[in-house]
């Protein structure tokens, strides 16, 4: 019994210091981005929360573009991508809909698999995206569209023309 009970005091004492597995660097894809380093993406980035929700800044893996940042909610599990200073979206023209979430004006590209979402602040001088995992919810974008609206001022928006 005293056995048993010495086994079972070692094993909980070695599991509590496992703790949670590391977490590895997420792996940013490098898009074009021509303001990734203008000053408005360098406020941003600085001014952003070590936590999203219930997502925590994450490390990046070498080579991170300039002008992005990652939160990941779980070792290994989906990341919450924010990409500034990109170009204007493809898909951004007159008569798209757009979201306006805390004084920020989002349009968001569709994903043909229905998986992530992404997110385009479109009324500030430089062009942010906020890729969602699929049941991230409302807060990270809400948190983000805090600190770019104190970051960034407000602009007009400048949607292509129609296709």
């Amino acid at each position: 019994m005293v056995a048993a009970a010495a086994v079972i005091g070692v094993l909980a004492i070695a599991t509590m210091r496992q703790g949670k597995p590391e977490q590895e660097p997420v792996a940013i894809a490098a898009v074009p981005a021509p303001q990734a380093n203008s000053p408005q993406c360098q406020a941003l980035l600085s001014a952003v929360p070590e936590q999203l929700g219930e997502y925590r800044r994450a490390a990046t893996a070498d080579p991170t573009p300039a002008g992005t940042a990652a939160w990941q909610a779980d070792a290994g599990g989906e990341a919450i991508i924010l990409r500034c200073g990109l170009d204007r979206p493809a898909d951004f023209v007159v008569g798209v809909p757009l979201q306006l979430v805390d004084a920020v004006q989002w349009f968001e590209a569709k994903d043909p698999t229905g998986g992530r979402s992404t997110w385009f602040a479109v009324d500030r001088p430089v062009y942010v995206a906020l890729t969602l995992p699929q049941g991230s919810g409302p807060t990270p974008i809400q948190q983000i569209s805090d600190v770019i609206t104190t970051t960034m001022p407000a602009e007009p928006i400048d949607p292509a023309p129609p296709r």
